[in-house]
C-alpha cells in the first residue's frame, strides 16, 4: 500500500488503520464483543501482511489490555519504525482525581502508562479522545506540547468535537508556539456527514488530516437497514444510540449503497468505504473488525473507485440531522 502524508504534517499512514477497540479482555473494559489476546494477534498480523501498517488503540480500551495486546503483537511481528501507533487519553483508567480528563497530571501519568502498555519508548500520533471543559485549553496544549518536547511523542491529534474547539485549541498552541494538532479523528460516513459544514474546512484551513472512526456507521452501510442485530450492537451501550435520526434517508442510503454494489460486483462494505477514502479531506478511514472476513472486505475496497455519478448517487439521500460522537 502506498502511504499516504496525514494533512501538510510529515507524518505518514496506511490508506487504512486498523481500529483496535475489538482487541483486549473482554472482562476488563465491558465490551463483552472483544477477542482475546490470541484470537486478535492474526488480524494484526493479517493486517501487517497486506500493509496496513497503523493501528489505532486508546489507553481505555479493555482496561488498557487494548494497548498491551496490541504492542506485543507488534513487537514480535514489525521492526518499530515501521509501524505507525496512535493511541489516546481523556476516559476514566482508574479512580482518583487525576484518573481521567485532560489536566497535566492526567496527560503526563497517562503517556507514560500507555508507552509501559504499549512496551515502546514513543506514540507516533497522541489524541485527545475527547475535549475536556473543566481545564483550560492552555493548560492542556501546554502538557501535551511538553510530551511531544520530551520524545514520548511524534504528533498529536483531536477527537470528535465541535469545530469551534478545535478552533480554539489550535488557536492556543499556535500562539504560544506550541504542538498543533496534525489530525482529526471524528465520526463520519455516508449516514452521518455534519462534520462537513464546519470541521472538514476547518481541517483543510489548519492543514490538518482527517482520519474518521465508524466509516461503515457501525456496520449499518454493510448490511440491510432492516438488519439491525449483531453481537457488538447488542452490547455496545454506546453505539445503540447512534444512527437513530432520519430513518427515512438513512435506509434510502443504504438502499443506494446495495445498489451500487450491485452494479459493481463488491460489497456494500466497500462501497461505504471507498465513499469515505474518495473524500478529499479524509487521510485514511479506521476500519475495526471482529473477522477475517471483514477485514479482507476493507483491504479489497481499497481497489475500488467510485465514479462521479455513483458518488453523486450515495449522497442524494442525505438529509441534515444533529450531529453524533461528541
Amino acid at each position: 500500500m502506498e502511504h499516504i502524508k496525514v494533512g501538510s504534517s510529515g507524518l505518514e499512514v496506511s490508506p487504512l488503520v486498523l481500529g483496535c477497540m475489538s482487541f483486549g479482555d473482554s472482562s476488563a473494559g465491558g465490551h463483552g464483543w472483544t477477542l482475546s489476546e490470541a484470537a486478535s494477534r492474526p488480524f494484526i498480523e493479517r493486517a501487517l501482511e497486506s500493509g496496513i501498517t497503523t493501528f489505532d488503540t486508546a489507553n481505555v480500551y479493555s482496561g488498557g489490555t487494548g494497548e498491551e495486546i496490541l504492542g506485543r503483537a507488534l513487537a514480535d511481528l514489525a521492526p518499530r519504525e515501521d509501524v505507525v501507533i496512535a493511541t489516546k487519553l481523556f476516559a476514566r483508567t482508574r479512580p482518583g482525581p487525576h484518573g481521567a480528563g485532560l489536566s497535566r497530571t492526567a496527560i503526563l501519568s497517562e503517556i507514560d502508562h500507555s508507552l509501559r502498555r504499549l512496551g515502546t519508548d514513543y506514540v507516533d500520533l497522541y489524541q485527545i479522545h475527547r475535549w475536556d471543559p473543566t481545564v483550560p485549553i492552555e493548560e492542556t496544549m501546554e502538557a501535551l506540547h511538553d510530551v511531544v518536547k520530551a520524545g514520548k511523542v511524534r504528533y498529536l491529534g483531536a477527537s470528535s468535537m465541535p469545530a469551534w474547539q478545535l478552533a480554539d485549541a489550535q488557536h492556543t498552541a499556535e500562539s504560544h508556539g506550541w504542538t498543533r494538532f496534525v489530525a482529526m479523528q471524528d465520526q463520519y460516513n455516508l449516514l452521518q456527514r455534519e462534520e462537513e459544514r464546519e470541521m472538514h474546512p476547518l481541517c483543510n484551513h489548519f492543514g490538518m488530516g482527517v482520519i474518521p472512526w465508524s466509516p461503515l456507521a457501525r456496520g449499518r452501510l454493510a448490511r440491510a437497514w432492516d438488519d439491525t442485530s449483531t453481537t457488538r450492537s447488542d452490547h455496545d451501550t454506546i453505539a445503540q444510540g447512534f444512527y437513530r435520526q432520519s430513518d427515512d434517508s438513512n435506509r434510502a442510503i443504504t438502499e443506494t449503497v446495495a445498489a451500487v454494489a450491485a452494479e459493481r460486483g463488491a460489497s456494500r462494505a466497500q462501497v461505504a468505504l471507498a465513499w469515505v477514502r474518495q473524500q478529499p479531506v479524509v487521510t485514511a478511514p479506521i476500519v475495526g473488525t471482529t473477522s477475517m472476513a471483514q477485514l479482507d472486505d476493507a483491504i479489497a475496497s481499497l481497489d475500488l473507485e467510485l465514479t462521479a455519478d455513483e458518488l453523486r448517487r450515495l449522497e442524494e439521500p442525505y438529509t441534515p440531522r444533529l450531529p453524533e460522537g461528541f
